[in-house]
């Protein structure tokens, strides 16, 4: 049984549905994982805003849209993205996501990658409130 507000985390051959992962994140920035293979986690997010510009030294990201739209800001670069979109950040690339609206997507990358340099910023709960939900 998965505690409320936790995503399942899916066997081997299990089915894993985003639309029911995604209802049980409830706060931004808050990744739950949905799956693991060879190494590698398979994170469901929900976010809104900006995060804060990191790169991950050792680890490529792969971000795929389930809903909605966001930019993935580069140093030289602005890359859109929406729903049915993925792009791979490769190791060592600064990087920093931005959403103008609340976003479902799918991060694949090893176990060791967090959600950055120091987690989820303070801003990141809906409304500013720990425990908001997130839409």
């Amino acid at each position: 049984m998965t505690a409320p507000g936790a995503a399942a985390t899916a066997g081997p051959s299990e089915v894993v549905s985003l639309v029911d992962g995604f209802s049980r994140i409830h706060e931004h920035w808050s990744p739950r994982i949905a799956a693991t293979l060879n190494g590698q986690h398979v994170k469901l997010v929900k976010f809104r805003g900006p995060f804060v510009w990191h790169h991950h030294a050792a680890a490529d990201e792969l971000f795929l849209v389930h809903r909605g739209r966001f930019r993935m800001e580069f140093r030289d670069r602005t890359v859109a993205l929406a729903a049915g979109d993925f792009l791979v950040v490769p190791r060592g690339v600064e990087h920093c996501p931005k959403a103008d609206e609340a976003v479902h997507f799918m991060i694949v990358g090893p176990e060791v990658t967090s959600n950055a340099a120091g987690g989820k910023p303070a801003w990141s709960y809906d409304a500013g409130e720990p425990g908001a939900d997130a839409p």
